[in-house]
């Protein structure tokens, strides 16, 4: 069965910092798709972060780049399998360069963090009880 996927592109200011602090966080580089000015960042089977350099992100775009660290152009949001999950990436996020985003959010069937990445990009990452989401 065909699985959709997603293709976050992302201007970032340097794109070897932002494959540093991404393979902190665990994530993995395809090599296949990584040049020197582009990271092709492995979230999952059917999520791909495209770390552009701004210059490269400039080809796909007539609009104005967003400076991420004033403008907020977009929430990114990632689910974890559990609550320790959640405090794990986002440590790793902190320890790695990235800056705390906002308050805890514990709603008991809902808890979440966020982190700024090192060019601003706001990722929130949320664990919800699987007995919740079914209703």
């Amino acid at each position: 069965m065909y699985q959709q996927m997603i293709f976050v592109n992302l201007p970032v200011d340097d794109v070897d910092a932002s494959k540093k602090f991404f393979t902190e966080l665990g994530y993995t580089i395809n090599p296949q798709f990584t040049t020197d000015d582009c990271a092709c960042v492995v979230i999952s089977d059917t999520i791909i972060a495209m770390l552009l350099s701004k210059q490269r992100y400039a080809d796909f775009t007539k609009k104005r780049i967003a400076d991420a660290t004033t403008t907020s152009e977009v929430l990114l949001c990632l689910s974890a399998e559990s609550r320790e999950k959640v405090d794990e990436l986002v440590d790793k996020a902190l320890a790695a360069g990235g800056t705390s985003s906002g308050e805890t959010q514990d709603h008991g069937f809902m808890y979440g963090r966020s982190f700024d990445d090192p060019d601003g990009h706001s990722w929130e990452i949320v664990w919800m009880d699987p007995a919740a989401v079914q209703g």
